[in-house]
């Protein structure tokens, strides 16, 4: 009996130590499908320039993008819940490739907004399974795990000023072809993913069965006080992606008119905010770990407030220092949320996920279209300003749980 007892052991302790190959991994293919989706807001000045489109245009093709994964990813999430579906992955990703090929050789603005729809179903499958991937390879670092898989999706994000200035720039909106290529690398990754995900459903079905596992099915954990704290939640994922969604849109058309900047230059200011931010994200699971994510959370919206509000009055030398500590500050807590919510509601890692990746992509396509939409209105320059206010929200973290207490 204790002999059989060993390789059980063993096979234990491999179930439940971390995965770092697949963490690094599945960060990559992170890294590669939200590049791809950067390259939407990076050819907003070529496409305002080429086909004479209007911020409220721009406004609704972001909205496209993101309301589509913001729609679709707390779904998918909630699916996947009850059953999971490794190759979910690669073939969301297929959609993607479609998806940015049909961006490159769009005639008109209907058919961008065609094409971006098929990049943000791919995104919608891809994150909250990617986030489970995450979740089962993180042994017993799940804030480490949660800040790897998070800080690939926002070094993509980050690389879309200078996908712009060395890319599209100079091929213009053709030049978006070239990321099918990326496109098909994080499909063959991926596929490797499935691989490693089935093998590992397939080893927890036959050893705990019974038992709520990374797949996650648990008895229904809502109650009143947790749908409370998961509106606040949500609240402040609101005021984090209003904020991004201002300055990844808006801002390189502020420096242009306000600093006479060309769109390369332009570039330089939002690859410095997003490369700040993708640092902040990967700093802010180890910075919870130790001061707590309620408090990680709560300095990350309200210590970051007094730079954005300055943000716009800043002489060009000045905001560029100001993006880039207020990028690290405000997504110090992107991949807080998203491990506090699960811990909030055991059980549910794809709902969760979906819910505040989801929404925080959700969040920022309605903040697109509204600030589009206010920019044509009163004028981009009181626009960025007003945006700068956002989060002073982040004061309803005060009315949280601490940590390990939601319940």
């Amino acid at each position: 009996m204790s002999q059989a007892a060993i390789p059980s052991q063993s096979l234990q302790k491999e179930q439940e130590a971390t995965n770092y190959k697949i963490l690094f991994i599945i960060g990559i293919c992170h890294l590669l499908n939200d590049s791809i989706q950067a390259v939407i807001p990076a050819m907003f000045p070529i496409l305002a320039n080429s086909m004479g489109l209007t911020f409220t245009q721009l406004g609704i093709i972001a909205f496209s993008l993101n309301m589509v994964s913001s729609i679709m990813q707390p779904v998918i999430g909630m699916a996947t819940d009850k059953k999971p579906i490794p190759y979910a992955l690669p073939i969301g990703l297929t959609f993607t490739l479609f998806g940015v090929l049909g961006l490159s050789l769009a005639p008109s603005f209907i058919w961008i907004v065609l094409a971006v729809l098929f990049i943000g179903l791919g995104s919608a499958v891809f994150h909250p399974e990617g986030s489970r991937v995450a979740y089962m390879a993180a042994g017993p670092r799940r804030g480490l795990a949660q800040s790897i898989y998070q800080v690939g999706g926002n070094s993509g994000q980050a690389l879309a000023p200078m996908i712009t200035a060395l890319i599209l720039v100079p091929l213009g909106q053709f030049g978006a072809a070239w990321f099918t290529l990326v496109a098909a690398l994080a499909v063959g990754l991926l596929i490797y993913i499935a691989n490693w995900y089935a093998g590992k459903l397939r080893i927890e079905h036959a050893n705990a069965k019974g038992k709520v596992n990374a797949s996650g099915t648990a008895s229904n954990p809502f109650t009143n006080k947790i749908i409370f704290y998961l509106v606040l939640l949500m609240l402040l994922i609101f005021a984090r992606s209003w904020y991004v969604s201002g300055i990844t849109n808006y801002y390189a058309f502020y420096t242009i008119d306000s600093y006479g900047f060309s769109i390369e230059k332009s570039q330089v200011y939002l690859f410095a905010f997003l490369v700040a931010g993708a640092v902040g994200t990967f700093f802010g699971g180890p910075l919870a770990d130790r001061f707590g994510k309620k408090n990680v959370i709560l300095f990350s919206l309200v210590g970051a407030a007094p730079l954005s509000i300055l943000v716009p009055f800043a002489s060009p030398a000045l905001a560029i220092i100001l993006l880039v500590v207020t990028g690290f500050i405000l997504m110090s807590s992107f991949s807080v949320t998203v491990v506090y919510a699960q811990e909030l509601v055991p059980g549910k890692i794809g709902l969760m996920s979906g819910l505040t990746v989801g929404l925080a992509f959700g969040m920022g396509a309605i903040g697109s279209i509204v600030l589009g939409y206010l920019a044509d209105k009163i004028g981009l320059s009181l626009t960025i300003i007003l945006t700068g206010f956002l989060p002073l929200i982040g004061l309803l973290t005060l009315l949280l749980p601490n940590d390990r207490k939601q319940y």
